[in-house]
């Protein structure tokens, strides 16, 4: 049965991807870099042709292994349901949004905010953008380590390769957007793993309900 709360956290990681998306579009346009799988699809559309919501979607598909293997089948499906949103939404941006023209100080401290509200409304709601997010949410789970500052760590070291493709400045701003991000993730987290283990308990008690 679709229940109400299912619905509300659908509306809440799509809201999540559309102002994550608008984010990575500012940095882009900005030619500032973010790190992780976004970073890393980022960066490659600097040196080919192809659209970056199609690299985001084939650099995360190797962290769908962890996920499948240690978050559990329906987080790794949100997962990858959340992913090809964010491809096409990406995309979808780039075709109708003209391009956003701002001081790049400034567009690296909107995008961190952006980026973060948005990642940390997927997160907790059930979901994730793939890559080092999944790699932060297991290590989390793992051995308790605040995703927010795992993120940080492997997204700046995701920067420091970009320095060549961005420069000093450049790079200095992308990393204090990943800092604006990783703190926002940090502070506002929630467990995706575990909301959706409460989420199918629910609806479980209330099928119960309805044919007892």
């Amino acid at each position: 049965m679709f229940s109400m709360n299912l619905f509300k956290k659908l509306i809440y990681v799509l809201f999540g991807l559309i102002i994550t998306s608008l984010g990575i579009k500012l940095l882009s346009d900005s030619l500032l870099t973010f790190g992780g799988t976004a970073g890393i699809a980022t960066i490659l559309t600097y040196v080919s042709n192809v659209p970056w919501g199609v690299l985001f979607f084939i650099v995360n598909l190797p962290f769908f292994i962890i996920s499948i293997q240690e978050l559990g089948k329906w987080f790794t499906i949100s997962s990858l349901l959340s992913i090809t949103g964010i491809s096409f939404i990406r995309e979808w941006f780039d075709l109708f949004i003209p391009a956003f023209e701002m001081n790049i100080v400034i567009a690296a401290i909107i995008s961190g905010l952006l980026i973060g509200f948005g990642v940390t409304f997927v997160l907790n709601n059930g979901s994730s953008l793939g890559g080092i997010h999944i790699l932060g949410l297991y290590i989390d789970k793992k051995f308790g380590f605040n995703r927010g500052l795992v993120l940080f760590v492997c997204d700046s070291l995701i920067i420091l390769f970009a320095l060549a493709m961005v420069g000093w400045f450049k790079a200095l701003l992308s990393i204090s957007c990943i800092f604006i991000a990783s703190s926002i993730i940090g502070r506002y987290k929630k467990s995706p793993i575990k909301e959706m283990e409460r989420d199918q308990e629910e609806d479980q008690l209330v099928g119960k309900g309805l044919h007892s």
